[in-house]
């Protein structure tokens, strides 16, 4: 931060373990999803008066269910947080919980606040279909529902075809471009499953994940411990008939949560808390939106750049794995990044991939990291629809 501006610390981070579609997590709301980690953070920090908090930002990419009317501020009255305190909620769709993190941190440098919770929840499960209001009254015939769980849908028809296409025919449009083969896709997801059974086998997540109340999910319910180069090779491409993203090598549909509780120095002396990690800088950046799985190239260098640092400063690293295309055609537009620094205890096509709340995830994930390392300095990255991208430099 500047010397106009206050230094923005990672007090703490929780998530819930992840669910898979229609899973464990399914009988359970956004909103007491969200509720629970924000309820989690407070009780890990018993020094920390709630009613200190400044306000609660939460990034959801929906919206149209029982997330709706401010998730944000519904969570913090469902968690027990004081009546005072409020909450608002941000939509950048696979960036939500990053961006949340980023406007609260924002906050806090300029010094709007001293003590913010961060974070973002999705349910894809419990995702609505939803219909459109007819062009006039009573119509005679049928009506369309449009599903609100992934991708387009009520496309305005000015929209160019190439920008609107399926999000994982975005992952082929990267792999031409680059000429990744089926071969490396596979072996990628196969490397994303294996450093998260590792990293649950160690112990890597006991400090960021909670229990969900009345759920017995112990650990993030997508991982598959015994997949395999033959197994993933079977599966069919889903998106072109001759193509090479599949279930296996894209991330799934998810439920979960994560938040991290931020402050200033006031307010860390308050909590009474070693800090895990501080913010040093963030970007945003926009791509052409059907290769916005490329997004997060530009947002790694420029956040890079701003917090002064170069791609040999780096000691972890957490790109979100939307596709696993997607993450290679990344790599490929990044050589100066260390592969092996990309996801050390797994990526989403492993752990999952709940929209709104992948940003804080991987933002507490590159904390945690850091934390665990003692020094060092981290990046968290994603991209996101429509041709976004988003990243935040961490600093230990």
């Amino acid at each position: 931060m500047s010397e106009r501006t206050k230094d923005v610390y990672i007090v703490d981070a929780v998530r819930t373990p992840i669910g898979r579609y229609g899973g464990a997590l399914s009988a359970v709301r956004p909103d007491d999803l969200a509720a629970g980690v924000l309820r989690a953070l407070v009780e890990r920090s018993p020094d920390l008066d709630p009613a200190r908090i400044d306000d609660v930002f939460l990034g959801n990419a929906n919206g149209a269910g029982e997330d709706n009317r401010d998730v944000a501020r519904m969570a913090v009255l469902l968690a027990g947080l004081p009546v005072t305190v409020p909450g608002a909620t941000v939509n950048r769709l696979c960036g939500s919980g990053m961006e949340a993190v980023i406007q609260a941190a924002r906050a806090i440098a300029v010094g709007d606040a001293s003590v913010a919770m961060a974070g973002g929840v999705e349910s894809m499960t419990r995702a609505p279909w939803v219909l459109e209001k007819p062009d006039r009254a009573f119509p005679a015939g049928h009506e369309q529902l449009h599903s609100t769980t992934l991708g387009w849908r009520m496309v305005n028809p000015r929209m160019p075809e190439e920008w609107t296409v399926p999000l994982g025919e975005s992952a082929e449009l990267i792999a031409d471009k680059y000429g990744i083969t089926r071969e490396e896709q596979d072996a990628f997801a196969l490397a994303s499953h294996q450093k998260a059974v590792r990293a649950w086998k160690d112990g890597a997540y006991d400090a960021e994940v909670v229990s969900v109340a009345g759920v017995e999910l112990p650990r993030d319910e997508g991982i598959r411990d015994d997949t395999s180069m033959e197994a993933l090779a079977r599966l069919r491409p889903v998106f072109r008939a001759a193509g090479t993203a599949t279930a296996g090598n894209s991330s799934p549909l998810n439920d979960g949560a994560a938040a991290l509780l931020l402050a200033d120095e006031e307010g860390l002396a308050a909590i009474g808390r070693e800090p895990l990690a501080r913010i040093r800088a963030s970007a945003v950046t926009a791509i052409e939106p059907q290769y916005f799985g490329l997004a997060p190239v530009d947002a790694t260098r420029k956040a890079l750049v701003r917090a002064g640092r170069s791609f040999a400063d780096l000691h972890t690293v957490e790109l979100n794995e939307a596709y696993a295309a997607q993450v290679l055609g990344c790599l490929a537009g990044l050589p100066e990044l260390d592969p092996a620094l990309i996801n050390p205890r797994g990526g989403a096509i492993a752990l999952g991939h709940p929209l709104g709340a992948s940003g804080a995830r991987l933002t507490g994930a590159v904390a945690h990291q850091l934390a665990a390392a003692g020094s060092g300095v981290g990046l968290a990255t994603l991209c996101i629809g429509v041709g976004q991208g988003v990243a935040l430099v961490l600093e230990r």
